[in-house]
């Protein structure tokens, strides 16, 4: 008797699978979650499931997230102001109490949720639990100059113990990008800084020594000449994306850095992937058709298979 023909393709996608299966297994992959996969409920459950099957093939995934779109509705919904400068959000000590509100309280609950809904797996934190993330006062740079954009931090220490013995424990750690002021007597008076996503993610990946930092976002890549362009980089070097860093534009600025910080500092790629797309995150690492834009150590310039 022989299979139905509609069941090849599964096959074929399972044997596809393999080798990537066994070349990452046991490895920690750090996820930044971000953009429409945010806020759009199917996105949202394929997330979901994406690493709960990571962690169920031997990988061990770490879920960084922002929530930029939740943020800006409930500013919205107070008659509060969503201001931004260099791709940064401006954080005001009223609008800081909504993002540690919504980051800590909305959005984690939720990507907790929908991943505790198959098994008690993930466990949520902020920067500021066990001081996992110390963060500095960042400002954002207009025509060349320095601009208080308030209570948003650069993150300054890391002291990934916390998450490291949630990932020893089977679990999945998800973190709120909030940080604890590095200066003592800030952090005496309780305050704290809101910390990019995109930095976060990087900063966490490169204390884990992650294998790999994915970036989901809104657009295909890094494209090669937007906006007159839609063609997509398929592969730099921290060298080569040093080098366009100034010129690019500045929503994919924190997110390009973010990639160039962790390559630069151990990690052993980064990749800006598609959330737009279900699955994307098993598309990249588990078949040969992943796309996006992948950063790679200057000395894997030309090394075959170093963009998987």
């Amino acid at each position: 008797m022989s299979a139905s023909p509609s069941l090849q393709p599964k096959a074929r996608a399972l044997v596809e699978a393999l080798p990537w299966l066994a070349r990452h297994h046991g490895k920690t992959v750090v996820i930044k979650f971000g953009g429409n996969a945010m806020v759009d409920d199917d996105l949202k459950a394929a997330f979901a499931m994406d690493i709960l099957y990571l962690r169920h093939a031997g990988l061990r995934p770490v879920v960084v997230h922002g929530g930029g779109p939740q943020i800006s509705a409930q500013l919205e919904r107070l008659g509060l102001e969503s201001r931004f400068e260099s791709g940064l959000r401006v954080t005001t000590d009223e609008t800081m109490e909504v993002v540690r509100m919504v980051l800590a309280g909305q959005v984690q609950r939720e990507l907790v949720g929908l991943l505790n809904a198959h098994g008690p797996h993930a466990v949520g934190l902020t920067g500021e639990d066990a001081r996992l993330m110390t963060a500095a006062k960042r400002y954002a740079e207009k025509d060349g100059k320095p601009v208080d954009i308030g209570r948003v931090g650069e993150v300054a220490q890391v002291d990934a113990g916390i998450v490291q013995e949630l990932i020893d424990n089977g679990r999945i750690p998800v973190v709120s990008s909030i940080a604890r002021p590095e200066d003592a007597k800030d952090a005496a008076e309780g305050g704290v800084f809101n910390v990019n996503a995109d930095t976060a993610a990087a900063a966490l990946a490169a204390a884990l020594g992650a294998e790999m930092l994915l970036v989901l976002t809104d657009v295909e890549g890094l494209y090669a000449n937007w906006p007159h362009s839609k063609e997509v980089i398929p592969r730099l070097t921290t060298t080569e994306l040093a080098g366009l860093l100034p010129g690019l534009a500045s929503g994919m600025i924190p997110k390009m850095e973010g990639c160039l910080h962790a390559v630069t500092n151990g990690v052993g790629s980064a990749r800006v992937i598609d959330g737009r797309v279900k699955h994307s995150i098993l598309l990249q690492l588990f078949t040969d058709d992943g796309v996006g834009t992948v950063v790679v150590p200057d000395d894997e310039a030309g090394v075959e298979g170093a963009t998987a």
